[in-house]
């Protein structure tokens, strides 16, 4: 009977090669077989197994190297045609193509997506030809737009663009290509929408596209709010492109190259310039893409909007990382709907992004609210309303030290527990809350910062140029003298810091678009460095934004009834009081903290109230895990979870003994527990039983049974089962009891081989593991000795 390699090796492939697709990535037409294009979602929980399953297409049917058209799924001969049908549809719309098929060898399936239609069983796939004609048809592509798309991506970087960078890039190039002005492509944070930029940036400078139609390569201005935003790009994507056709636009307007960067603060008018964007014409850029474009670029109120207005000429694409909600609406009225979407949630899935954990911690001033007593002095001899103060009130309206401390303690607490050097920002209300922070932070981790000074660092707007050092330094993933960043909004967008591992909120976030920006700060995965997760430790209960079906729900789209409507963006206090617009942002887009300092007389008090004295502890801490089926957090009731989840799986202690006992099987047990967030490590810590098998543990917290240490059951087998060893000779069963003895003093993975071998100085004496076979007579009776051990060892 064939089975679906056979299939593909002896029918499929000459069938693809008969309709003129080749097998030659550098021959195009051309397809690629088994074409993975996920990484597998990341499973923190699963040592053995960290990854999930990879998707791939059975075959990918390319009509250039970076253009395919189709997907095409094999199954086995006995299989009808149609049966991998579903399959391959499902592929083609997450991978963006029009064409879907499914073979089982003799016959084939299609499903057309321009048509909707499928069609009868057919005896050859189409030609490269046939396809490519019946896209331009159904997309009405001219030959001399469908040419200029087949423009190859640059890889100069060594960077072959994922495949929902690949459909952004087409996309937004066809749109142009069509005369599509206003364009937008929402990507979630650290998917690489800088990279799509750059790409599309390479297209269109290379088929010689501009708005005009002139001979010559386009003008394009690539704009962000923040410093950062532009160097950044310019040292790392955009350097594929010569020296001579880049240029920063600050203080002069050079029109003599090709890629220009600027940010709005330093083109636009202001009280003292009149605008240096005004020295281009309008008419000067062919392409403006504006980065981080939710960040107020279209406010109808705001002076950016200005900039945009003025090249109105320009075709215009915008790139955040925000779906459409209520405080960006006028980012989408300006752009309108977004080309591509790839979420949050489906970076995740896929892999590219890291899953997070939510610690949601309490202060007693948090939960209780704080209200003075008769003993409360405010640092300038001011009244303190007698009202309580809540969360939102905190660092706003009244500044509470022992609150700040409270919380750095327990930053501090946990980075010892988990990794002192994992790189950590902490996000504060003001410029005064920032500094506090910091010297709160720096105090309770002297024994680091006396030899590093730098190992807590002030990272805003106010910290001028050195604040702007210590960013870099933050970011470089080779360093660990910059660990612990506390910022207020510089680090909020923007900032690549793939090592970091967690998101302190002590600030009130109700923004959804400002949440999801902080939330990406963590979601960059950085295997190499062992980032593969984030923590996300919140004191201000803004992590309920998590639960909003908006988070990373299918977003809406625009209609057209709301394109006269007006947009106003307000930060709304915890407390429910009025709200306040957002203040207006500075160069590099820091939140003024407007009071600060000791004031010289009574007119210059701070309008925020100060209290020095008193006592503030956390008094509540819970832990929410991400769930892999519902992409959901839910409460991480360890013990109870992982009752729930044992029972449901087996159905007594006797099956999972049966199962246990056999290595094989117990790694697939170990497997499914890992995919529901049961870490063994963890259940010790939970129950205080830190020398527990992990097997009596989970028998234990499911049915009741009793717990037995690993030394216990090392003992139990020597005691009940002593003519196992005896069948042996001596320096095999010498082997044996050292085996047994590092079980019953390190757990489990010990009897692990040959691994147990090379890591245990014990079993130098006895030679390398060839050596140590041949005592047993050789390496199929070396591991069935220890796989009997094993059995013994549960079963005895």
């Amino acid at each position: 009977m064939s089975n679906e390699a056979n299939t593909c090796r002896e029918y499929v492939e000459p069938k693809l090669e008969t309709a003129g697709w080749g097998r030659r990535a550098d021959s195009p037409p051309f397809y690629t077989e088994q074409y993975y294009f996920t990484d597998g979602r990341i499973r923190p929980k699963n040592r053995r197994k960290p990854r999930g399953e990879r998707k791939y297409a059975d075959y990918l049917l390319c009509y250039t190297r970076d253009f395919p058209l189709a997907v095409v799924e094999a199954k086995r001969a006995r299989k009808s045609p149609d049966e991998g049908l579903e399959q391959a549809k499902d592929y083609a719309q997450i991978l963006g193509v029009k064409f879907a098929y499914s073979t089982n060898g003799t016959g084939i399936v299609e499903y057309d997506f321009t048509t909707g239609l499928q069609s009868e069983v057919m005896d050859s796939f189409p030609s490269p030809g046939d396809l490519w004609q019946r896209l331009k048809d159904s997309e009405e592509l001219g030959d001399d737009v469908a040419g200029k798309l087949l423009t190859p991506f640059s890889l100069t970087n060594q960077r072959v663009p994922r495949y929902y960078q690949r459909i952004a890039i087409n996309r937004a190039v066809e749109g142009i290509l069509k005369g599509d002005k206003r364009l937008l492509l929402t990507m979630a944070t650290g998917t690489g929408k800088t990279s799509v930029a750059f790409q599309i940036c390479w297209k269109l400078s290379n088929m010689g596209w501009n708005r005009t139609g002139e001979v010559r390569p386009p003008r394009i201005l690539f704009l962000a709010d923040r410093n950062v935003l532009v160097d950044d790009p310019i040292l790392k994507d955009f350097n594929a492109f010569s020296e001579d056709k880049i240029h920063k636009i600050q203080g002069t307007a050079n029109k003599s190259r090709e890629i220009y960067f600027a940010i709005y603060q330093a083109i636009a008018k202001d009280k003292n310039r009149p605008g240096l964007y005004k020295e281009y014409s309008p008419g000067f850029f062919d392409l403006i893409i504006v980065d981080e474009c939710h960040r107020g670029s279209s406010r109808e109120e705001s002076n950016w909007r200005e900039i945009l207005e003025y090249f109105q000429p320009a075709y215009q694409l915008g790139l955040t990382a925000t779906p459409l909600r209520d405080d960006n609406v006028d980012t989408y009225k300006y752009f309108g709907n977004p080309l591509y979407i790839y979420s949050l949630k489906q970076g995740i899935e896929d892999g590219f992004l890291a899953p997070y954990r939510v610690h949601r911690i309490s202060t007693k001033s948090d939960r209780d609210g704080w209200r003075p007593s008769a003993e409360d002095v405010e640092r300038y001899g001011r009244e303190i309303p007698n009202e309580y103060f809540l969360t939102g009130d905190f660092e706003r309206r009244l500044v509470r030290k022992v609150r700040t401390w409270a919380i750095a303690r327990h930053i501090t607490d946990f980075l010892k527990k988990t990794d002192r050097f994992a790189k950590t920002i902490v996000f504060c209300v003001d410029e005064d809350h920032v500094k506090e922070m910091r010297k709160a932070l720096n105090n309770l981790n002297n024994d680091i910062t006396k030899d590093n000074p730098n190992y807590v660092c002030r990272i805003t707007s106010d910290a001028g140029k050195v604040g702007k050092a210590h960013l870099f330094e933050f970011m470089d993933k080779q360093k660990q003298t910059h660990v612990i960043a506390v910022t207020s909004k510089l680090l909020t967008t923007g900032v690549d810091v793939p090592t970091c591992k967690n998101i302190v909120l002590a600030r009130v976030i109700r923004s959804m678009t400002d949440f999801k920006q902080i939330i990406g700060r963590g979601t960059r995965v950085c295997e190499e460095y062992g980032k593969t997760s984030f923590t996300i430790l919140d004191y201000t209960k803004s992590t309920v934004l998590f639960d909003d079906p908006e988070f990373d729900d299918e977003p809406d789209e625009i209609e057209n009834e709301e394109i006269d409507d007006q947009a106003q963006i307000f930060d709304v206090p915890e407390n429910g009081s009025e709200a306040e617009p957002l203040d207006e942002e500075d160069e590099e887009g820091e939140e003024p903290s407007g009071f600060r300092g000791i004031p010289e007389d009574e007119d210059e008090l701070p309008r925020k109230l100060f209290v020095d004295t008193g006592h503030d502890e956390i008094v509540g801490e819970v832990v929410y895990e991400l769930d892999a089926n519902t992409n959901r957090l839910v409460p991480s009731r360890l013990i109870d979870h992982t009752k729930e989840q044992v029972r449901t799986l087996y159905r007594s202690t006797l099956e999972i003994q049966q199962r246990w006992a056999d290595p094989t099987q117990r790694n697939e047990i170990i497997d499914r527990l890992a995919e529901r967030n049961i870490d063994f490590d963890e259940l010790k810590a939970a129950t205080n039983q830190p020398d527990a098998d992990p097997f009596d543990l989970l028998c234990h917290i499911a049915f009741g049974a009793p717990v037995l240490t690993c030394r216990q059951r090392a003992e139990q087998l020597r005691r009940q089962k002593p003519d196992f060893f005896e069948q042996y000779g001596a320096e095999a069963r010498e082997i044996l009891e050292t085996l047994l003895d590092k079980y019953a003093e390190d757990g489990i993975g010990q009897l692990k081989i040959p691994g147990a071998f090379k890591v245990n100085k014990e079993f130098g004496k006895y030679g390398n593991v060839s050596k140590i076979a041949q005592h047993f007579g050789g390496t199929d009776q070396l591991r069935e000795a220890v796989k009997q051990l094993q059995i013994l060892l549960y079963t005895a």
